[in-house]
């Protein structure tokens, strides 16, 4: 049986995520689990209200889960999430001052093999419908890392752009 290492890619709103997530299943080779909160907010054309906060983290989870079965099934090593439930316990602090996620978000952080937190350094471009925007991504990106340090929970910031970018991550994901 294939050993799935779990690579979680978070940072705030607009920092890269999915290309750096594309651009990594296809050189590990791995599988991509797309940020279930885009589908989210595509479907109903709007942004999650508080109460749905819980079911778009549930998602994500449960989403990651058959990601792992898949990649198992195929022979693939590598399994990369698009966001992971932590972002969505952030972004219910920053934006509804609920703390409510944490437990269950850090207790599922705590398996994945390593987390890439992308720096804030490109440019902001919406990219669909957006909770905040540019004024509120340092925010986002602050608590974000003081969640992960908080916790003790590891993690390598990955700052730069395009080829530069891909081999950071690279090389932090190198000796799994």
């Amino acid at each position: 049986m294939t050993a799935v290492r779990r690579v979680a890619i978070v940072g705030a709103e607009c920092v890269g995520k999915t290309e750096l997530a594309q651009r990594l299943a296809e050189r590990l080779p791995g599988h991509r689990i797309p940020e279930y909160l885009r589908e989210f907010c595509d479907r109903l054309q709007r942004t999650p209200l508080r109460h749905e906060q819980w079911h778009i983290l549930a998602e994500q989870r449960r989403r990651e889960e058959e990601a792992i079965a898949a990649a198992r099934a195929a022979g693939l090593r590598w399994v990369l999430a698009d966001s992971a439930p932590l972002l969505t316990a952030v972004y219910s602090e920053l934006i509804f001052g609920d703390l409510s996620l944490y437990e269950d978000a850090l207790a599922h952080h705590a398996g994945y093999d390593a987390t890439l937190l992308l720096a804030p350094d490109l440019p902001w471009v919406a990219d669909g419908i957006q909770r905040d925007g540019p004024q509120v991504r340092a925010a986002a990106h602050a608590l974000l890392a003081q969640r992960l340090h908080a916790h003790g929970l590891a993690h390598t910031v990955i700052g730069g752009e395009g080829e530069a970018r891909v081999q950071a991550a690279l090389a932090a994901l190198r000796f799994l």
